[in-house]
């Protein structure tokens, strides 16, 4: 028996919790690009061939990139409106807990949580994320789309690893505690 799939978040976030400003801004992102450094998102991407992502994060990807960055992988939209599949890009409608207890259950590598803030809430209110590698950046934005909402169930985490860059960005990687 092979190891089960793990659903794991990989997002970046200001210090005061924003993962973008105001009018979905991701702006703020830059101070940190440096050429040459990708945070370790190269080698991340290989361990995983699943991406589940919002409609509204998609939307705003495709609105920047000629074309979909994660089109080698299964990726599922999830959204509320019907579209045709693309490739290997599904738009799903269904819910998000079934189709993760599915995924999770199918052989293949990891699973790619890619935001947004609505798919996370959902996920870890449903103590769906097993891992969660949080990119933070060295702004406070003030306002925004905030990455954790209130109301989820209380998860103990454990610390894996912790990595600090040139930039000032500094990336946590814990994994939920009863796994």
């Amino acid at each position: 028996m092979t190891a089960e799939r793990k659903v794991i978040l990989y997002i970046a976030t200001s210090v005061d919790g924003y993962i973008a400003k105001p009018d979905d801004d991701l702006s703020f992102l830059s101070i940190v690009e440096q050429e040459g450094e990708d945070y370790g998102y190269a080698d991340f991407v290989e361990s995983v061939d699943t991406v589940i992502l919002g409609r509204k994060t998609y939307d705003w990807v495709m609105t920047h990139v000629p074309e979909f960055p994660h089109a080698d992988k299964n990726a599922y939209i999830i959204t509320r409106t019907a579209r045709p599949s693309a490739g290997k890009t599904t738009f799903y409608t269904g819910s998000l807990k079934d189709l993760v207890s599915r995924l999770k259950n199918e052989q293949g590598k990891n699973i790619f949580v890619d935001g947004g803030a609505e798919i996370v809430n959902e996920l870890l209110n449903d103590t769906l994320l097993d891992e969660l590698i949080i990119s933070i950046i060295p702004i406070l934005v003030g306002s925004g789309t905030r990455l954790f909402k209130d109301g989820r169930p209380e998860q103990v985490l454990e610390l894996v690893s912790t990595k600090q860059f040139d930039k000032g960005l500094t990336q946590l990687h814990y994994k939920r505690a009863d796994k």
